[in-house]
């Protein structure tokens, strides 16, 4: 979950560092705001300063959808760029590793940011197969600006490549029709190779519920074929579970 106040998420790194990267992330936002181009070098620096846990102690380290504490602190380095900070965004992407392209992306939602800047980053990361940067890439700069068609195929990769889709906070409200029969159809390709089914697309599915598609599933429960009779079976028991 994004602690999208600024105030929030500053207190909440706060918490979690010990007095040396207390310390050196203080010196650190004054040193962005009072030298030129110093972003450059400090970026790169955060993790090893400030730690790379879960900004939530109570989250599991491998929540791709869990903020670290260098995320937090990369995006309040480039809040304290003010704005001199959207320049400087493609080229820490760019340059930058995984976790600083993650700290880039987290921080849009804290940024006074035009489209053009943001959503290359945006769509760069939904090219990749990094689960972490696409979880990232679909914060809420992403869920307010993509429109619907590009939306439903970053929804899509999310399923294809394992993103909870659960951990995708207010996608609900941008589900369209058009989403959920994507969906179905994922879900009934699936089933037709006999394959499992992740349960976390039916709460999406189950909003516009589309009548042709989840027919299609429901027919392969009489399926002669076993392995797709099975995963039908599966599938849907999963779906009514989750409603």
């Amino acid at each position: 979950m994004t602690p999208l106040a600024h105030d929030e998420l500053a207190a909440a790194l706060d918490a979690r560092l010990d007095p040396a990267a207390r310390a050196w992330l203080a010196a650190a936002r004054h040193e962005t705001t009072t030298e030129v181009d110093a972003i450059a070098t400090i970026f790169p620096a955060v993790g090893r300063h400030v730690g790379r846990g879960t900004l939530d102690p109570a989250a599991e380290r491998g929540d791709v959808h869990a903020w670290t504490l260098d995320d937090a602190a990369r995006t309040l380095l480039l809040v304290a760029l003010g704005a001199r900070a959207a320049p400087e965004l493609a080229p820490l992407y760019r340059h930058g590793d995984a976790a600083e392209r993650r700290g880039v992306l987290r921080a849009l939602a804290y940024l006074q940011v035009e489209d053009g800047v943001g959503l290359p980053l945006i769509d760069d990361a939904l090219r990749t197969n990094d689960v972490r940067l696409i979880a990232a890439a679909l914060g809420p700069f992403a869920l307010g600006r993509l429109d619907d068609a590009a939306l439903a195929q970053a929804v899509l990769k999310c399923v294809f490549v394992g993103v909870p889709l659960g951990g995708l906070a207010g996608i609900e409200a941008r589900v369209t029709p058009e989403l959920c029969a994507m969906l179905a159809r994922f879900v009934h390709e699936r089933i037709a190779a006999g394959r499992s089914v992740p349960a976390d697309v039916w709460p999406l599915i189950d909003r516009h519920p589309p009548t042709t598609e989840l027919a299609a599933i429901e027919a392969e429960l009489t399926n002669p074929v076993g392995e797709r009779r099975q995963a039908a079976e599966a599938a849907l028991a999963a779906r009514a579970h989750r409603s």
